[in-house]
Protein backbone atom coordinates (compact mmCIF):
# COMPACT_ATOMS: atom_id res chain seq x y z
CA UNK A 1 0.00 0.00 0.00
CA UNK A 2 1.45 3.48 -0.79
CA UNK A 3 1.56 6.16 1.69
CA UNK A 4 -1.32 7.92 -0.59
CA UNK A 5 -3.53 5.02 0.01
CA UNK A 6 -2.75 4.32 3.24
CA UNK A 7 -3.75 8.25 4.25
CA UNK A 8 -7.00 7.76 2.23
CA UNK A 9 -7.90 4.01 3.84
CA UNK A 10 -6.84 5.64 7.70
CA UNK A 11 -8.49 9.08 7.35
CA UNK A 12 -10.28 9.94 10.81
CA UNK A 13 -13.25 11.33 8.74
CA UNK A 14 -15.29 9.92 5.88
CA UNK A 15 -12.92 10.69 2.76
CA UNK A 16 -14.96 10.16 -0.97
CA UNK A 17 -13.52 11.30 -4.85
CA UNK A 18 -16.57 12.73 -6.41
CA UNK A 19 -17.06 12.96 -9.94
CA UNK A 20 -20.11 14.75 -11.32
CA UNK A 21 -21.25 14.37 -7.58
CA UNK A 22 -21.28 9.99 -8.04
CA UNK A 23 -19.18 8.47 -5.65
CA UNK A 24 -16.34 6.84 -7.40
CA UNK A 25 -14.24 5.53 -4.09
CA UNK A 26 -14.50 5.72 -0.62
CA UNK A 27 -12.63 4.84 2.76
CA UNK A 28 -13.91 2.79 5.55
CA UNK A 29 -14.71 5.47 8.12
CA UNK A 30 -17.12 7.20 5.21
CA UNK A 31 -18.83 3.30 4.74
CA UNK A 32 -19.09 3.57 8.93
CA UNK A 33 -20.48 7.00 8.95
CA UNK A 34 -23.25 6.41 6.00
CA UNK A 35 -23.67 2.59 6.80
CA UNK A 36 -22.28 -0.36 4.74
CA UNK A 37 -19.05 -1.36 3.67
CA UNK A 38 -17.08 0.68 0.83
CA UNK A 39 -17.50 -1.43 -2.29
CA UNK A 40 -20.98 -0.54 -1.33
CA UNK A 41 -20.64 2.89 -2.59
CA UNK A 42 -18.95 2.55 -6.37
CA UNK A 43 -21.15 5.19 -8.63
CA UNK A 44 -23.93 5.76 -6.08
CA UNK A 45 -25.12 8.83 -6.45
CA UNK A 46 -24.17 11.08 -3.01
CA UNK A 47 -28.03 12.28 -4.05
CA UNK A 48 -29.07 9.58 -1.97
CA UNK A 49 -27.76 10.80 1.02
CA UNK A 50 -29.55 14.17 1.43
CA UNK A 51 -32.13 14.90 3.06
CA UNK A 52 -34.19 15.25 0.26
CA UNK A 53 -33.99 16.31 -3.80
CA UNK A 54 -34.20 19.86 -2.96
CA UNK A 55 -31.48 20.05 -0.82
CA UNK A 56 -29.27 18.61 -3.00
CA UNK A 57 -30.54 21.10 -5.16
CA UNK A 58 -29.83 23.89 -3.20
CA UNK A 59 -26.49 22.94 -1.67
CA UNK A 60 -25.08 22.03 -4.66
CA UNK A 61 -25.79 25.21 -6.61
CA UNK A 62 -24.78 27.14 -3.93
CA UNK A 63 -21.32 25.21 -3.61
CA UNK A 64 -20.77 25.22 -7.15
CA UNK A 65 -21.30 28.87 -7.16
CA UNK A 66 -18.32 29.32 -4.27
CA UNK A 67 -16.10 26.66 -5.89
CA UNK A 68 -15.92 28.55 -9.27
CA UNK A 69 -14.25 31.02 -7.67
CA UNK A 70 -12.35 29.16 -5.06
CA UNK A 71 -11.98 25.59 -5.89
CA UNK A 72 -13.30 24.91 -2.29
CA UNK A 73 -16.03 24.55 -0.23
CA UNK A 74 -17.22 23.67 3.48
CA UNK A 75 -20.56 23.59 5.41
CA UNK A 76 -22.65 21.77 7.95
CA UNK A 77 -25.66 20.45 6.69
CA UNK A 78 -27.83 17.83 7.85
CA UNK A 79 -26.98 13.78 5.99
CA UNK A 80 -29.05 10.96 5.80
CA UNK A 81 -27.76 7.67 6.33
CA UNK A 82 -28.63 4.54 4.43
CA UNK A 83 -31.00 3.37 6.65
CA UNK A 84 -32.85 7.07 6.68
CA UNK A 85 -31.66 8.24 10.06
CA UNK A 86 -30.65 12.10 9.98
CA UNK A 87 -27.78 13.64 11.01
CA UNK A 88 -25.34 17.09 11.39
CA UNK A 89 -22.37 17.05 9.12
CA UNK A 90 -19.22 18.62 8.29
CA UNK A 91 -18.58 18.75 5.09
CA UNK A 92 -15.55 20.19 2.90
CA UNK A 93 -14.82 19.61 -0.51
CA UNK A 94 -11.67 20.78 -2.79
CA UNK A 95 -11.99 20.41 -6.74
CA UNK A 96 -9.26 18.87 -8.59
CA UNK A 97 -10.81 20.77 -11.73
CA UNK A 98 -11.21 24.12 -11.21
CA UNK A 99 -12.30 24.90 -14.83
CA UNK A 100 -15.63 22.45 -13.83
CA UNK A 101 -15.37 22.16 -9.95
CA UNK A 102 -18.18 18.96 -10.34
CA UNK A 103 -16.05 17.13 -12.56
CA UNK A 104 -13.57 15.67 -9.85
CA UNK A 105 -12.85 16.30 -6.63
CA UNK A 106 -11.79 15.12 -2.94
CA UNK A 107 -14.55 15.35 -0.27
CA UNK A 108 -14.42 14.83 3.40
CA UNK A 109 -17.50 13.86 6.03
CA UNK A 110 -17.29 13.92 9.70
CA UNK A 111 -20.12 12.70 11.88
CA UNK A 112 -21.21 15.47 14.51
CA UNK A 113 -23.83 13.35 16.50
CA UNK A 114 -22.08 12.96 19.19
CA UNK A 115 -21.64 16.84 19.32
CA UNK A 116 -24.41 18.42 18.04
CA UNK A 117 -27.95 16.25 18.60
CA UNK A 118 -30.76 16.16 15.72
CA UNK A 119 -33.32 17.98 16.41
CA UNK A 120 -36.85 17.44 14.36
CA UNK A 121 -36.79 20.16 12.24
CA UNK A 122 -38.65 20.97 8.80
CA UNK A 123 -37.05 21.37 5.49
CA UNK A 124 -37.40 25.13 6.09
CA UNK A 125 -36.29 25.44 9.48
CA UNK A 126 -33.46 23.34 8.67
CA UNK A 127 -32.66 25.96 5.55
CA UNK A 128 -32.83 28.69 8.08
CA UNK A 129 -30.98 27.14 10.79
CA UNK A 130 -28.20 26.96 8.30
CA UNK A 131 -27.92 29.98 6.47
CA UNK A 132 -28.10 31.77 9.96
CA UNK A 133 -25.33 30.12 11.00
CA UNK A 134 -22.99 31.22 7.76
CA UNK A 135 -23.99 34.90 9.42
CA UNK A 136 -26.72 36.11 7.66
CA UNK A 137 -29.27 38.46 8.36
CA UNK A 138 -33.12 37.45 8.45
CA UNK A 139 -32.95 40.08 5.27
CA UNK A 140 -30.81 37.76 3.53
CA UNK A 141 -32.08 34.35 4.03
CA UNK A 142 -35.65 36.03 3.19
CA UNK A 143 -34.14 37.20 -0.57
CA UNK A 144 -31.99 33.67 -0.71
CA UNK A 145 -35.24 31.83 0.34
CA UNK A 146 -37.58 34.13 -1.59
CA UNK A 147 -39.60 35.04 1.11
CA UNK A 148 -39.97 37.86 3.46
CA UNK A 149 -38.03 38.50 6.56
CA UNK A 150 -40.83 38.52 9.09
CA UNK A 151 -41.85 34.92 7.85
CA UNK A 152 -37.56 34.10 8.47
CA UNK A 153 -38.04 35.98 12.14
CA UNK A 154 -41.24 33.27 12.40
CA UNK A 155 -38.87 30.38 11.72
CA UNK A 156 -36.23 31.97 13.90
CA UNK A 157 -38.42 32.06 16.63
CA UNK A 158 -39.54 28.40 16.16
CA UNK A 159 -35.95 27.29 16.50
CA UNK A 160 -35.38 29.61 19.37
CA UNK A 161 -38.10 27.20 20.90
CA UNK A 162 -36.87 24.10 20.16
CA UNK A 163 -33.12 24.68 21.05
CA UNK A 164 -34.69 26.39 24.16
CA UNK A 165 -32.48 29.65 23.47
CA UNK A 166 -33.30 33.09 24.88
CA UNK A 167 -31.15 34.98 22.23
CA UNK A 168 -29.82 34.36 18.46
CA UNK A 169 -26.33 34.02 19.75
CA UNK A 170 -27.47 31.01 22.02
CA UNK A 171 -29.24 29.45 18.81
CA UNK A 172 -26.19 29.78 16.82
CA UNK A 173 -24.22 28.43 19.85
CA UNK A 174 -26.12 25.51 20.32
CA UNK A 175 -26.66 25.08 16.10
CA UNK A 176 -23.13 24.97 16.26
CA UNK A 177 -22.12 22.31 18.76
CA UNK A 178 -20.15 25.18 20.20
CA UNK A 179 -20.27 24.99 24.40
CA UNK A 180 -22.48 27.28 26.30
Amino acid sequence: MTLQELAFENAPMGLVVLEHRIIRQCNQRFADIFGDTPQDYKDVPLALYYPSIEDYRRIGARSLSIMRETGRYNDERIMKRRDGDLFWCRVRGQSTTPEAPFQQGVWSFTDLSDERPLVELTARERQVAILTCQGMTSKEIGLDLNLSYRTIEMYRARLLEKFQARKLPELVAKLSGMPL
